[in-house]
């Protein structure tokens, strides 16, 4: 290739290329398995000396033994063999390896058309075969297996009879550990039920916020994982921990959760700054304490929800769900925000407060956005001068309000 195709090509002829050089590696990939399954066949120990082809291949081309029995094991499926007494040993899928030959079909294609293959009596492998390389032309592997499944359904539509056992103990494992950079670390496995169901919770909390909402989707993913945790904590059916509803204890001095400065204690041996624990603060059951020099507790006070149960379920019917506008998440999703923060002085009280999602209740802290109550005692927000010069109020009119007498 000429040195200076790259910089001056345009990017048809870049495609162009490069669909070339697929077609060339495709198709050495090809003949090389139809060597391979030769060697095999003529028996590799009495050629070369090797144990097995896999051990050969790995050797010749250095690159892992695994890669090697993968390339081996699909070369099989495509090319014909013969057995150590001469019997001929037919391929799953012929046809698909005179056409991977032209080098016109990717690994994963030949992949799925076998997988295919593999789940239809072989009266009836050749029709399929032919359906799905016509298929394959003009689409890529992910289609062929959705049209692989049709078939398999059409030919066997009352699947695999079940066997009659117990169902097996569901799989699932699952580890959460606390790094020393405060960062929290989860991995583990599910089962593919329990799976699903977490994958359609997780899809529903992680609906974009609208056209200016920009998080990637791992990130917005995350922040469903936050949510359903805080729906879970808030459910009343939640198993109690030493006689007391699962919580996170915050501690922090009176003086930083009055000014917003400082750090507070998450937990055993977390933190969190001051300006985070005021949000959390807004909506909250509080203890206070007295401590002396050495932080030993001299007196506590009663434990005691922030907001109480009837001014909630007022402010529930008031709202609807979070008041930001354009937000849909409902009341179960949401915290009380006091307007004016119940530290410097603000009353716990309908007209104080405001519904909202933890998303924008952090976004309320953090940003130019303000909230007040309107004269006809609903919520109202102002953007920052950077959205909207003439800070026009907004609502949310998303929720349906409550029905009135006629």
């Amino acid at each position: 290739m000429d040195r200076n195709f790259a910089w001056q090509a345009d990017p048809v002829a870049l495609a162009d290329r490069i669909s070339t050089l697929l077609g060339v590696v495709r198709t050495a990939e090809a003949e090389l398995g139809t060597l391979l399954v030769e060697i095999e066949t003529r028996g590799v120990l009495e050629l070369f000396g090797y144990r097995s082809v896999p051990h050969l291949l790995a050797q010749l081309a250095d690159i892992p033994k695994s890669t090697a029995e993968k390339l081996l094991k699909r070369a099989r499926t495509i090319n014909p063999s013969r057995a150590l007494d001469g019997a001929p040993i037919p391929a799953i899928a012929p046809a698909t390896g005179s056409v991977a030959a032209s080098g016109s079909l990717s690994n994963p294609m030949i992949d799925t058309i076998v997988a295919t293959l593999t789940q239809i009596p072989p009266e009836h492998r050749e029709e399929a075969e032919q359906s799905l390389l016509s298929f394959a032309e003009d689409s890529g592997h992910k289609q062929v297996a959705a049209l692989g499944a049709r078939i398999v359904a059409h030919l066997d539509p009352d699947g695999t009879a079940p066997e009659e056992t117990e169902p097996a103990t569901p799989q699932r494992e699952l580890s959460l550990r606390r790094k020393k950079t405060g960062i929290w670390e989860l991995s583990g496995h599910l089962d593919d039920e329990t799976g699903t169901r977490a994958s359609a919770l997780l899809d529903s909390l992680a609906q974009r916020r609208g056209s200016e909402d920009h998080r990637s989707p791992a990130e917005r993913y995350g922040d469903a994982f936050s949510d359903a945790i805080d729906l879970a904590l808030n459910t009343p059916d939640l198993p109690t921990q030493a006689g007391e509803r699962a919580h996170v204890m915050v501690t922090i001095p009176l003086q930083n959760l009055t000014s917003g400065l400082g750090t507070a204690l998450l937990g055993d041996t977390g933190t969190m700054s001051a300006a985070e624990a005021r949000i959390h603060a807004c909506d909250c059951r509080l203890i206070p304490a007295v401590l002396d020099s050495a932080s030993a507790p001299l007196d506590l006070g009663r434990a005691r929800r922030l907001i109480p149960t009837h001014i909630r379920n007022a402010l529930y019917l008031r709202d609807r769900g979070c008041a930001f506008p354009g937000c849909h998440r409902p009341p179960r999703h949401c915290q009380g925000h006091h307007i004016r923060h119940w530290a410097d002085g603000g009353p716990t009280d309908l007209m104080n407060l405001a519904l909202m999602c933890a998303h924008h209740h952090r976004l309320l802290h953090r940003s130019g956005w303000e909230v007040r109550i309107a004269a006809d005692g609903l919520p109202e927000f102002l953007p920052p001068v950077w959205l909207d010069k003439r800070r026009q109020p907004r609502r949310n009119n998303l929720h349906q309000p409550i029905p009135t007498a006629a």
